[in-house]
């Protein structure tokens, strides 16, 4: 039995489409979202990280649905320059614990308000972003504050694909996932 592979197979509860249907910037945490959170160090004191093909062609897509992807970070290191820059990913910030002010700044840019806004965290630094955007997610492994403020808890953990869920249920709630599956299947 051959299946039709150009019919998504994606279904998300209507509640949460209709919630993140007007969303076009998500904001992403990296350590614990990106990442699995892990920190690893070379002998020579450099960080590396490993991050998740799945996520990056998530973050990909929102660009090519019309979805700013935005990235705010309490860290900041070479390898996560180098993944963004790839991704084409180019509203940043890095280095900050106070993550709202760093979100209003790009919502200003844009051009977009907190309604028009998903977030996804999974530690408490994350919360001020997640609580007033309209749409808000976290990694199934989160911690257990941020998992309660979340509309939407993935099953993947951080760095492992969950990223990539909010990117889907963004797509399909666009309308625009479809029209995207078919581009790969036609």
């Amino acid at each position: 039995m051959t299946s039709d592979v150009t019919f998504p197979v994606l279904q998300f509860p209507p509640e949460l489409l209709l919630r993140a249907q007007d969303v076009r910037v998500a904001f992403f945490d990296v350590d614990g979202v990106l990442t699995d959170g892990s920190l690893y160090f070379s002998e020579a004191g450099e960080t590396i990280k490993r991050f998740n093909t799945l996520d990056g062609h998530g973050l990909k897509l929102l660009q090519k649905a019309g979805i700013t992807p935005a990235v705010i970070t309490g860290r900041d290191s070479a390898p996560l320059r180098v993944r963004l820059k790839a991704l084409g990913v180019e509203h940043a910030v890095f280095g900050t614990e106070d993550k709202r002010p760093a979100a209003e700044d790009i919502l200003a840019r844009l051009g977009l308000t907190w309604a028009q806004a998903a977030a996804m965290g999974d530690d408490w630094p994350d919360l001020p972003v997640m609580r007033r955007s309209a749409f808000a997610c976290a990694p199934a492994n989160a911690q257990a504050e941020v998992r309660h403020a979340a509309h939407f808890v993935t099953q993947a953990r951080g760095g492992d694909g969950a990223a990539r869920e909010l990117c889907d249920l963004l797509l399909v709630a666009s309308g625009r996932y479809a029209a995207l599956l078919a581009e790969y299947t036609a």
